[in-house]
């Protein structure tokens, strides 16, 4: 019996690069005895839903789009009984999560690393009743991915969040923020704030020669910012995050598997590029090995959790 694939694409991401390519990509999964089945997302959390309904007659559910389209694709996996394997060919503006697991930018490329069958199993995050695959931040400029326009983003690519948030610039402020995690307690104003699982965001590089993440050892990097009293120190800041120089005296950087953030006011969160809400208080956890998906990585030798 053939295996079944839903394959679920995004025609408005990347230029609409996917539609000149679908073909191939179908004969692709074909060749690997799938029997596909095609659906073009028409609406916001569209891809949620269908794999909601459908996700577990399928043995992999694959998708084509950017970082919001994999987000809504496994935000239903995550919430099935019978999780199907998820593929994945980006067609977004940065695709970090892509970049992350070593996924091809090509579309045939990426539609290959799904058809040879070796899955990487990897932590998701959970933030309330939400999922995201590697980042929650909230404070400067993370408004600035899912406010960006989709034109924007096409015609200047990563550029386009940087011409975004010039005009943000003078808008940076501070958040009192209690973080708890492990059994740990910190405090302070902080003008950002992530909890990742990515070894890029942005499309720009977390890791360094003697930093090295794992997207699959239960473990999130939480990395914030504290407020900088001057232009001075705030460029400082902002240099050593460049080049991974986490001993700065405005920089709390760790790693946790269960944090709870409270602000005594509502923060704008972001999750994955996309809207995550406002929010006093926020229970982010790392699930981990939750998902497999396609990818060229190999997963740590150590026995996997049922």
């Amino acid at each position: 019996m053939k295996k079944k694939l839903l394959f679920i694409y995004n025609a408005n991401a990347g230029k609409g690069r996917i539609k000149s390519k679908l073909s191939d990509v179908v004969e692709c999964f074909c060749q690997a005895d799938y029997e596909v089945t095609i659906y073009a997302t028409q609406a916001c959390r569209e891809a949620t839903e269908l794999v909601l309904e459908k996700g577990e007659q399928y043995d992999v559910v694959a998708c084509s789009g950017g970082d919001g389209t994999i987000n809504e694709v496994v935000t239903g996996i995550m919430q099935l009984s019978q999780k199907p394997l998820c593929g994945y060919i980006p067609m977004g503006t940065v695709n970090d999560f892509a970049s992350s697991l070593k996924i091809p930018k090509k579309p045939l490329s990426a539609a290959q690393v799904i058809a040879t069958g070796n899955v990487y199993a990897c932590d998701i995050g959970s933030f309330q009743d939400r999922y995201f695959n590697y980042i929650a931040g909230f404070g400067a400029f993370t408004e600035v991915a899912y406010e960006t326009p989709q034109d924007m983003k096409n015609s200047f690519g990563r550029a386009a969040y940087f011409l975004d948030a010039l005009r943000r610039i003078t808008d940076i402020r501070g958040y009192h923020m209690r973080v708890d995690y492990d059994g740990t307690i910190v405090e302070g104003e902080y003008i950002f704030g992530m909890v990742c699982n990515s070894k890029s965001v942005g499309g720009f590089p977390l890791e360094g020669k003697k930093y090295h993440m794992a997207l699959d050892d239960g473990l999130f990097e939480i990395v914030l910012i504290r407020k900088p009293n001057t232009p001075m120190e705030l460029e400082r800041t902002v240099n050593a995050l460049l080049v991974r120089e986490v001993n700065n005296p405005y920089i709390d950087a760790v790693r946790a598997k269960d944090i709870y953030m409270t602000c005594d006011e509502e923060v704008q969160w972001t999750l994955d590029g996309e809207n995550g809400g406002a929010h006093k208080e926020v229970h982010i956890c790392c699930n981990e090995r939750a998902i497999q998906i396609f990818s060229p990585k190999k997963n740590h030798k150590r026995s996997m959790k049922k």
